[in-house]
């Protein structure tokens, strides 16, 4: 088969998972992740992964793959919406996202030197641009929560 004439390979064994067939999932959270996404052709399949990834209590779930039409859709929606620019709002001088005291005392004690209030918006401005990439990668991960490492 070709790589458009199935949905999917099981994540265990590597057979090809056909559109709209039955295949098996984990009921383990960070199985299902969109990244992660496995699928398992059989529960033997599945029951092979289980002391893999040291699940404590888990068990397959039975799931149905997508027809062809709905998995090229989807995966076109995913590719338009990846590459639509993003917009970044604009701050206004009240939307300082940076304790200013902190900052400047910070600032003070390393180099004896003043800030200007000024500083405070395009320090936010950095720290929304740093915070927008972090996001995106958090999303990549299918995640609901952005974390230290997405920076």
């Amino acid at each position: 088969m070709t790589e458009d004439s199935f949905w999917r390979r099981c994540s265990t064994c590597k057979k090809e998972l056909p559109f709209a067939a039955g295949y098996w999932t984990c009921n383990v959270s960070t199985c299902n992740r969109p990244r992660t996404g496995l699928a398992f052709c059989s529960v033997n399949c599945f029951d092979a992964h289980v002391p893999t990834l040291r699940h404590r209590d888990a068990w397959a779930e039975e799931q149905t793959a997508p027809g062809r039409e709905e998995w090229e859709r989807a995966r076109a929606e995913a590719a338009a919406g990846a590459a639509a620019p993003r917009a970044r709002p604009r701050a206004s001088r009240g939307e300082v996202l940076v304790i200013a005291s902190r900052l400047k005392d910070y600032i003070r004690a390393r180099s004896r030197m003043n800030t200007s209030d000024a500083v405070l918006e395009v320090l936010s401005d950095k720290l929304r641009a740093l915070c927008d990439d972090a996001i995106d990668r958090a999303r990549a991960d299918g995640r609901m929560t952005v974390m230290e490492r997405d920076f």
